[in-house]
């Protein structure tokens, strides 16, 4: 497999952000994601390594062997500016909790919105 890849946000606070991971394998074959089979987290955190659950979730939702991610205005708004965030893609088997694959992984740097605070 050639998991996790690097991709590294622009956030401007406020907005929608979205992006769709179509997972291959290691020979570019469409690598299969079902929500029969796997659920999906798009974790974000100021730090990685961090074990006490302090993290924020993101939303993260499997479909035709894709994971789409989105950060809604709600998780947006709760991103501090001018703080760099860690993130990670990951899907898990729903029945062997020793199949993970981290799909994507990355910085998120968040911009504020003009209006912020207004």
């Amino acid at each position: 497999m050639a998991f996790p890849a690097n991709y590294n946000i622009q956030y401007y606070q406020g907005d929608t952000y979205q992006f769709v991971i179509r997972p291959k394998t290691s020979a570019g074959e469409i690598f299969p994601v079902t929500s029969s089979v796997y659920d999906a987290y798009f974790r974000i955190d100021t730090e990685r390594g961090r074990t006490d659950g302090s993290g924020i979730e993101a939303s993260a939702a499997i479909g035709d062997n894709s994971v789409t991610c989105t950060i809604t205005p709600a998780i947006g708004n709760s991103l501090t500016a001018g703080t760099t965030y860690f993130y990670d893609v990951s899907i898990e088997d729903k029945t062997d909790p020793n199949v993970i694959f981290t799909l994507l992984t990355g910085t998120i740097s968040i911009t504020a919105d003009i209006a912020a605070g207004a």
